[in-house]
């Protein structure tokens, strides 16, 4: 084993000392899935990657009860829009929010190019949606405030996360009692994400991947999410690097431009180094401390006691 491999072992053991046990939480009731075609379709999983997701889930990492600090963030993997990436950008991620008393949910959303899907933009966000739901009504059950409900994304999965809280029409509607449940998470932790569809700085595979490679202008503008804050958009923290080769910080920064514009609580921290594989593996010069600077914001925003 390499130096650098046993730098990165020792650093997430450090982390994660004890690991929490999962739960696995299905989104949608057994016989009904939404902008479904019902097609007997199964998972497909390789190399810690799902490349296919047939019944959208949560797994859920719960804090030891003396730790728990009532909050939760729902954990959206990264990989495209092609693949969740759900070890290293999912589960290592949850294990650690909860190693902080913090609820974390892992995420398995449905991806665009199932051929079981009616409408293939809305299906990431029909599953988010739902889950934000999904847990403020379990809140009182599981030890959760309703109000402390965010969402955290790498890469595409930033996208996704991005779209949950700008986004203001619900597609999660199904006529069951969840309708009624405010859909927007409270907070938003943006890791190296894909915001714009322009193509002057989006990840052309993510965009290809979400809406088709010759998607029209109207819903390239709706998915470019700097366009869609508002005066609702909850407080978002955003984190890149500088050389990032595959999602350009511009992404970043005109989202934090844009939560500006419309006086929304924002923090931009673009590092020099970290490349596109920010995590909680070991970390290049300052960039290993944007795992203990998103801890502070969210203290400092209240989220945390």
């Amino acid at each position: 084993m390499t130096m650098k491999k046993l730098l990165t072992l020792a650093f997430v053991c450090s982390q994660l000392v004890l690991l929490p046990a999962q739960t696995r939480i299905d989104l949608w009731p057994v016989n009904y899935l939404p902008n479904s075609r019902h097609l007997a379709l199964e998972d497909s999983v390789a190399n810690e990657r799902a490349y296919r997701v047939a019944r959208p889930r949560l797994y859920h990492f719960a804090p030891a009860e003396k730790k728990d600090s009532s909050a939760a963030v729902i954990i959206i993997p990264g990989g495209g829009y092609a693949r969740l990436a759900y070890e290293v950008s999912g589960n290592m991620l949850a294990q650690w929010f909860a190693g902080q008393g913090i609820h974390g949910f892992v995420l398995w959303h449905r991806l665009p190019d199932s051929p079981d899907l009616i409408r293939r933009d809305i299906a990431p966000l029909q599953d988010v949606q739902r889950a934000v739901k999904l847990i403020r009504n379990h809140a009182a059950e599981w030890g959760i405030d309703p109000h402390k409900v965010g969402v955290m994304g790498c890469s595409a999965g930033g996208h996704l996360a991005s779209t949950a809280g700008t986004h203001d029409e619900d597609v999660s509607r199904i006529t069951d009692a969840m309708d009624k449940i405010p859909f927007r998470p409270d907070f938003m932790i943006l890791v190296s994400p894909v915001i714009s569809m322009d193509a002057a700085i989006t990840h052309r595979g993510s965009r290809d991947n979400l809406l088709g490679k010759n998607a029209p202008e109207e819903l390239l503008r709706a998915y470019s999410n700097d366009m869609r804050v508002d005066g609702q958009t909850p407080p978002a923290i955003l984190i890149h690097a500088d050389n990032d080769p595959a999602v350009s910080p511009l992404n970043s920064i005109r989202f934090y431009t844009a939560m500006k514009e419309h006086r929304r609580p924002a923090s931009l921290h673009i590092f020099p180094q970290g490349g596109h594989n920010i995590s909680l593996e070991a970390q290049p010069g300052t960039t290993q401390a944007w795992s203990e600077l998103t801890l502070g914001w969210l203290r400092e925003m209240g989220f945390l006691k």
